[in-house]
């Protein structure tokens, strides 16, 4: 497999610096690595940026550059390159043969300072990396996502990877299969680098909320379809943000819920986070005493 991590700090140094109405084809031709692996998806990678909290293409704002200046200081993208060529060797090493996209292109893209949903409950950065060959990472600045923008990569790696070997229909996906995935790519990041390294997501609720939040996933774990989905993981907020039905469950309780059934599926099973990659959600969820509803 070759990693490709390109230098979106240059390139979104000189889209700043150009005319606003300039931009937006700008930002295309730096997103356009993800096109062929994200194209599945449809849509305009602009728009995908718009929507997804990435930085204002129509203001010219003092705090970007600076903010660019900063990640780079810290060697966002240098450590970001190593720690994907660290999550591939544990996983080509602990399952040989597993399906892979031959080049993963990783563009990481400034986000909106002012965006709630990226700054203060994801804590200044996410990712999208179901699609096989695209890894797709925004970035604020901040102490966690500076921290921690390389981790938050693996997880993203683990998912492209996962995604090469199983099946995602957004018609038929499941509750289950999301929130495994979920807790099987902080599993696999905490195997990797570390139980510091992993998301604040991962531990997003504790005790008796993360008893309610199990209950209500695992009764709800044969759920279907990506438009109901959003609120199982990323928890009411989110889901109303993207116009989709709220369930009754606080912001990322997927991914603790996800990490609870993963870790009784490795206790169970022997297994490394790393050699489940490729496992079926149910085999995963049967492990973890999660039946079918």
């Amino acid at each position: 497999m070759k990693i490709v991590v390109h230098d979106t700090a240059t390139a979104m140094l000189d889209l700043l610096r150009r005319p606003v109405e300039e931009r937006p084809e700008a930002l295309r031709e730096m997103l356009g690595p993800l096109h062929s692996a994200m194209s599945v998806a449809g849509g305009d990678l602009v728009e995908t940026h718009r929507m997804g909290s990435g930085f204002r293409l129509d203001v010219d704002d003092p705090r970007y550059e600076p903010a660019l200046h900063r990640m780079r200081e810290a060697r966002v993208w240098e450590r970001i390159e190593d720690s994907l060529t660290a999550a591939w060797e544990r996983i080509s090493g602990a399952a040989p043969g597993i399906g892979h996209a031959e080049t993963v292109h990783v563009v990481l893209v400034l986000g909106d300072p002012d965006d709630h949903h990226l700054t203060v409950r994801s804590a200044g950065s996410f990712g999208l990396g179901g699609f096989p060959g695209a890894i797709y990472l925004v970035m604020w600045p901040t102490g966690t996502s500076l921290e921690k923008i390389h981790h938050v990569a693996a997880h993203e790696f683990h998912h492209n990877v996962r995604y090469a070997n199983v099946v995602w229909n957004p018609m038929t996906v499941t509750v289950g299969e999301h929130v495994v995935a979920e807790g099987l790519a902080e599993a696999f990041v905490r195997e990797l680098a570390g139980e510091q390294a992993m998301g604040p997501w991962a531990n997003a609720l504790s005790g008796a909320a993360l008893d309610r939040a199990y209950e209500k996933i695992t009764a709800d774990i044969d759920v279907a379809g990506m438009g109901n989905l959003t609120a199982y993981v990323l928890g009411d907020a989110t889901a109303r943000l993207m116009g989709q039905q709220p369930v009754g469950l606080p912001d990322f309780a997927g991914y603790p819920v996800g990490l609870r059934i993963v870790d009784a599926h490795l206790a169970a099973s022997g297994l490394t986070a790393a050699q489940s990659t490729a496992l079926p959600a149910r085999e995963i969820l049967t492990n973890a005493g999660v039946p079918s509803r």
